[in-house]
């Protein structure tokens, strides 16, 4: 994502932060976005063996691995369909969890090569991990065709005032990139390039607040995306096409796995569902299952929505569900869960018909307890 984006995300939600009653400066709601939710899903089988990470997908592991559907615009449909095909695979074994991506590419380049770059100025490929799915505590890695990555660790996303840890890297991470064609000549026609990741689960383990590594049937939150500028050849090198009347360059294409309904890819809520299986890649097929809580904790993430956009307007947080209902939906599909103010925020707190609570809190958490 462009970083005036994330700039634009993080004031909104610093904005949330001001004094009830503040006039001097009214916060903008957090966006919703605008798709119907409804993340894609994707069951990870193990690996006989692990793939040797050479950027290359011709290991048996991956043959019997499937892919995911091909990408899409991140706002989702009616979006203008992508220019180039990309896809992905996933595998896991006791030590790492595996990805691969296949990304068609007439012209493959690269020009960043400092580790901890902000890699999506070229063209990129992005993979995003939240293992509790909480959208608090998770994970960011690009890497570009030249192998250069970027790797960080997210308090919050940017819109509740998260903090990027850019100094945190994926210890005992490994990649590589396979070009099929030539790097950084215009000249020819590529195919694409192709990447392969490892990361270690004893990396994830810090911020999980799950079990590592996962076992069969847990699910993860994860989502992919790639970056992809429309680029000129002047005197040698890949340039940026540039809006004639701003001399600006032109906004970066933005392609996912699992729609984001705008675009932002730092709505953990829209990433998919990875659900880890037991069976080895090939050896069979699982279905895939809901835990019957995550529709709810889409609809307590629209009670969020609403409160952010009640504080925009009101400079405090709404006291009941009916200040938030203004539709007549909120209540009729929640059944009225218990709104608490509390400081300068709040939380709200639903029973579940089988058991347990989901809380959500003025932060964006959302998270289930048995009690």
């Amino acid at each position: 994502m462009m970083t005036t984006k994330r700039s634009l995300a993080a004031l909104a939600a610093c904005c949330l932060l001001l004094p009830t009653g503040c006039s001097e400066e009214r916060p903008q709601p957090v966006a919703e976005p605008g798709i119907h939710w409804n993340p894609e899903q994707y069951i990870c089988y193990r690996a006989a063996r692990g793939p040797t990470i050479d950027g290359k997908l011709d290991d048996d592991a991956w043959a019997a691995a499937e892919w995911t559907r091909d990408f899409g615009d991140i706002q989702g449909d009616p979006a203008e369909a992508p220019r180039f095909r990309t896809r992905a695979k996933m595998l896991w074994d006791d030590d790492y969890f595996y990805v691969a991506a296949e990304m068609e590419e007439p012209h493959v380049w690269g020009k960043l090569t400092e580790r901890d770059s902000v890699i999506y100025h070229d063209n990129d490929f992005e993979v995003f991990i939240d293992p509790d799915g909480d959208t608090h505590d998770y994970y960011e890695l690009e890497i570009n065709a030249l192998g250069t990555e970027w790797d960080l660790l997210l308090t919050r996303p940017y819109r509740d005032d998260g903090e990027a840890r850019n100094e945190w890297d994926i210890a005992g991470l490994e990649t590589a990139i396979f070009v099929d064609g030539t790097l950084n000549r215009a000249d020819d026609t590529d195919l694409g390039w192709s990447v392969e990741i490892a990361i270690p689960w004893e990396a994830l383990r810090e911020r999980a607040n799950r079990p590592v590594p996962p076992t069969g049937g847990d699910k993860w939150r994860v989502n992919f995306s790639r970056v992809e500028w429309r680029t000129d050849f002047v005197d040698g090198e890949y340039v940026k096409r540039h809006d004639a009347e701003t001399d600006q360059p032109l906004p970066e294409d933005n392609w996912t796995w699992s729609p984001q309904g705008l675009i932002r890819m730092h709505y953990p809520e829209m990433w998919g569902f990875v659900q880890f299986s037991d069976k080895r890649a090939g050896a069979g097929a699982d279905p895939f299952f809901f835990d019957g809580h995550e529709q709810f904790q889409w609809r307590l993430r629209r009670i969020y929505y609403r409160q952010s956009a009640f504080y925009a307007a009101h400079g405090r947080y709404a006291e009941d569900l009916a200040q938030l209902d203004t539709d007549g939906r909120l209540g009729l599909i929640l059944g009225g869960p218990a709104i608490r103010l509390a400081g300068d925020g709040y939380d709200v707190t639903l029973v579940l018909p089988g058991g347990g609570k989901l809380h959500l809190t003025e932060d964006g958490r959302v998270w289930k307890t048995d009690e």
